[in-house]
Protein backbone atom coordinates (compact mmCIF):
# COMPACT_ATOMS: atom_id res chain seq x y z
CA UNK A 1 0.00 0.00 0.00
CA UNK A 2 2.54 2.54 0.71
CA UNK A 3 3.57 2.40 -3.15
CA UNK A 4 0.32 4.27 -3.74
CA UNK A 5 1.07 6.62 -0.74
CA UNK A 6 0.91 9.90 -2.56
CA UNK A 7 3.10 12.59 -0.76
CA UNK A 8 3.96 15.01 -3.92
CA UNK A 9 1.29 17.31 -4.86
CA UNK A 10 1.72 18.52 -8.60
CA UNK A 11 -0.18 21.61 -9.69
CA UNK A 12 -0.91 22.80 -13.87
CA UNK A 13 -2.81 25.75 -14.87
CA UNK A 14 -5.11 24.96 -18.29
CA UNK A 15 -7.17 27.45 -19.89
CA UNK A 16 -11.01 27.16 -19.70
CA UNK A 17 -11.31 25.48 -23.17
CA UNK A 18 -8.35 22.07 -22.05
CA UNK A 19 -10.28 21.99 -18.73
CA UNK A 20 -13.38 21.13 -20.93
CA UNK A 21 -11.56 19.01 -23.08
CA UNK A 22 -10.08 17.06 -19.90
CA UNK A 23 -13.00 17.01 -18.17
CA UNK A 24 -14.82 15.29 -21.44
CA UNK A 25 -12.27 12.75 -21.71
CA UNK A 26 -12.74 11.74 -18.23
CA UNK A 27 -16.20 11.38 -18.58
CA UNK A 28 -15.70 9.13 -21.34
CA UNK A 29 -13.16 6.95 -19.68
CA UNK A 30 -15.65 7.27 -16.69
CA UNK A 31 -12.71 8.24 -14.68
CA UNK A 32 -13.65 9.91 -10.41
CA UNK A 33 -11.92 12.82 -10.85
CA UNK A 34 -9.58 14.84 -12.50
CA UNK A 35 -6.28 13.72 -10.79
CA UNK A 36 -6.98 10.16 -12.04
CA UNK A 37 -7.80 11.59 -15.21
CA UNK A 38 -4.23 13.48 -15.40
CA UNK A 39 -2.79 10.65 -13.95
CA UNK A 40 -3.73 8.31 -16.69
CA UNK A 41 -3.22 10.96 -19.68
CA UNK A 42 0.43 10.79 -18.22
CA UNK A 43 0.80 7.52 -17.51
CA UNK A 44 -0.45 6.88 -21.44
CA UNK A 45 2.20 9.94 -22.39
CA UNK A 46 5.19 8.38 -20.48
CA UNK A 47 4.51 5.15 -22.62
CA UNK A 48 4.49 6.52 -26.15
CA UNK A 49 7.66 6.51 -27.46
CA UNK A 50 6.73 9.20 -30.87
CA UNK A 51 6.63 12.25 -28.49
CA UNK A 52 8.78 14.89 -29.91
CA UNK A 53 9.46 18.55 -28.51
CA UNK A 54 11.01 21.24 -29.70
CA UNK A 55 13.52 22.10 -27.22
CA UNK A 56 14.20 25.41 -27.64
CA UNK A 57 10.36 26.15 -27.06
CA UNK A 58 9.11 27.98 -23.59
CA UNK A 59 6.81 26.71 -21.35
CA UNK A 60 4.34 28.78 -21.95
CA UNK A 61 4.20 27.96 -26.02
CA UNK A 62 2.50 24.42 -24.51
CA UNK A 63 -0.65 23.88 -24.14
CA UNK A 64 -3.14 20.95 -24.03
CA UNK A 65 -4.44 21.15 -27.43
CA UNK A 66 -1.68 22.31 -28.83
CA UNK A 67 1.81 21.67 -28.99
CA UNK A 68 4.97 24.71 -30.45
CA UNK A 69 4.62 24.96 -34.60
CA UNK A 70 1.23 23.41 -34.47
Amino acid sequence: MDALKRTYRLQIMVNAEELAVLDAWRFEKRLPNRAEAVRALLQRCLMAKDYETDRGARSVEFGVLNRPGD
